[in-house]
């Protein structure tokens, strides 16, 4: 046998050198085992969160829809809480919920005992007379979550990982008088009013200056022709029932309302035009907004000379525009005009512009009274004839000025609104 003097034993790893490696190795699976269970806490927490929180919003918009429909019915009547009851839980469960879900996931709905009612004092009444306010409340419970129901399984903690959550809504509603529109300032004496027919229409100005059966009057007294055009547009410092009694100031014919006017019609000035400040389009339909309709009634395109109030009706449900030109809307060359505004803007911007409420006024030019009106034309420069339909007393029941301020009391009609 060879001898090496020389050689040296072949070393051999230690055990523990294999070994340390191998425990930093498990140490870091366990920890990101840990870190993983804490994350998907954390995302179960915030994907059942945001569940319960849409939920409770599509809960709350059915508590809203409830609590108006409910307080709609309290006219003080010995049916009124039976009514309101049943209304409430018609509208109310009439909204999905629960993720859309028309029959709330199977969780119930609304009944009759979620309904209550407060008086003037706002304590609780079950007294149909003296309910003056509806509350809906509801709490849904049993809505199934994910995430965290999969950490209670797995944790085998359920408690802090439940599998269901609550949440609730509660709505308050009352009645309360509406106002919605001013009225235009002008003056239709009592006289004249007292001899109309619903139908009839009558001149407001006339280009003879001899015809006019009513003319510009400022609801706050005022003569000046800057507070006459700001009425025309919309602006009223007052509700119609503070103004009966109380005189108002009279004026002639006033050039500057006929762009105001006109805007109702959907005809306008330059159209591209910006304002200097917001740099909005200062003549537009989407800015100054024109009726459901611009078509315009003379006894050219309405020969009978009265009682289009139907047709109008049609002309709005169908968008009807007053023409492609002002000149088409009876704008003689334009008459400083430029734009008319589509059927289209007329379905996207319109709103209620051509039934107006007008003052009556008595001899001493206090109001009186107030009569329902359809404007038929726009005005032109020279300012020709404008002429109104009269169509009956305002506060009358089947009056179509109901919403606009007077049916119901002197300050508007009674609607449901929400006051918590």
């Amino acid at each position: 046998m060879q001898i090496r003097p020389h050689s040296k034993p072949t070393a051999w790893p230690m055990r523990s050198s294999v070994a340390a490696p191998r425990r930093q190795h498990g140490a870091f699976l366990i920890t990101f085992a840990l870190f993983m269970l804490f994350l998907l806490g954390f995302m179960g927490i915030a994907l059942d969160f945001s569940r319960l929180f849409v939920v409770k919003t599509e809960l709350q918009t059915a508590m809203d829809s409830c609590a108006l429909a409910a307080a709609r019915e309290l006219n003080g009547q010995t049916d009124a809480i039976a009514r309101a009851q049943s209304a409430g839980m018609a509208s109310g469960n009439g909204n999905k919920a629960n993720l859309q879900s028309s029959n709330w996931n199977g969780v119930g709905k609304i009944v009759s005992g979620d309904i209550t009612f407060l008086d003037k004092d706002y304590a609780a009444t079950t007294v149909p007379a003296a309910a003056r306010y509806a509350e809906c409340r509801y709490t849904m419970s049993n809505i199934q979550l994910w995430l965290l129901q999969a950490m209670g399984a797995f944790s085998g903690d359920s408690a802090t990982w439940p599998g269901t959550g609550t949440v609730g809504a509660r709505a308050v509603a009352t009645r309360a008088s509406a106002q919605s529109a001013c009225p235009i300032p002008v003056a239709l004496p009592l006289a004249k009013f007292s001899t109309l027919n619903v139908g009839d229409w009558v001149p407001l100005l006339d280009k003879t200056k001899s015809g006019s059966d009513f003319g510009w009057a400022n609801l706050d007294g005022s003569k000046d022709a800057n507070s006459t055009k700001d009425q025309v547009d919309g602006y009223c410092g007052t509700k119609p029932g503070d103004v009966i009694g109380t005189k108002i100031g009279t004026n002639g014919v006033q050039a500057t309302v006929v762009e105001i006017w006109n805007y109702r019609f959907g005809i306008y000035k330059d159209a591209t035009d910006k304002d200097k400040e917001t740099k909005e389009t200062v003549s537009s339909p989407s800015i100054h907004r024109p009726d459901f309709t611009g078509y315009v009634y003379n006894t050219s395109t309405w020969p009978k000379g009265r009682d289009a109030y139907s047709d109008f009706v049609a002309k709005r449900q169908a968008f009807t525009p007053c023409g492609t030109t002002p000149t088409d809307c009876g704008m003689s060359n334009g008459g400083g005009f430029s734009y008319v505004a589509t059927s289209q803007q007329h379905k996207d911007y319109g709103a209620d512009r051509r039934v107006v409420l007008v003052p009556v006024t008595d001899t001493s030019s206090a109001v009186v009274d107030f009569a329902c009106m359809l404007m038929l034309q726009p005005m032109t420069i020279p300012v020709g004839t404008v002429e109104l339909e009269y169509r009956g007393k305002a506060n009358a029941v089947d009056s179509p000025c109901t919403t606009t301020g007077l049916a119901g009391g002197s300050n508007g009609p009674l609607v449901p609104v929400l006051v918590r």
